[in-house]
């Protein structure tokens, strides 16, 4: 597995992991432009590779120093459970070593505890259009 730090994903490329990981059912994979929008704007997306396959990628905002959301973390379904996902993580932190704060996926709940994290109580959630 090859992993990088340098390689920007075509929308098509992404929306094909996505679906291929079980993240898409969670995404707006019928709308490219949005996909387009979610990768131009992530600031360190890294990704697995096995050959020319996309095998994983774990897609983030940080500031490098203080703290990194990761906004995606997804592993094709069927190379699931080979230390991906964690790798992809430790390779997210070495470009960006702070903190990193997710939200779990559901079927994703149990996984995170294992490789490491803690849960945070207090997360909040506001939709657009949603302030009052």
């Amino acid at each position: 597995m090859e992993y990088r730090t340098d390689r920007r994903l075509t929308p098509d490329e992404y929306i094909e992991l996505l679906n291929a990981s079980t993240l898409g059912e969670r995404r707006p994979v019928a709308h490219r432009e949005t996909i387009q929008q979610m990768l131009d704007h992530a600031n360190l997306l890294v990704t697995a590779w096995e050959g020319d396959t996309l095998a994983g990628a774990a897609r983030c905002f940080t500031d490098f120093a203080y703290v990194t959301y990761c906004s995606d973390l997804c592993v094709r379904e069927s190379i699931q459970r080979q230390g991906i996902g964690k790798e992809l993580l430790l390779k997210v932190h070495e470009a960006a070593p702070c903190r990193i704060v997710l939200l779990a996926a559901p079927k994703a709940v149990d996984y995170y505890p294992h490789i490491g994290f803690t849960q945070h109580n207090s997360a909040w959630l506001l939709d657009p259009g949603g302030l009052r």
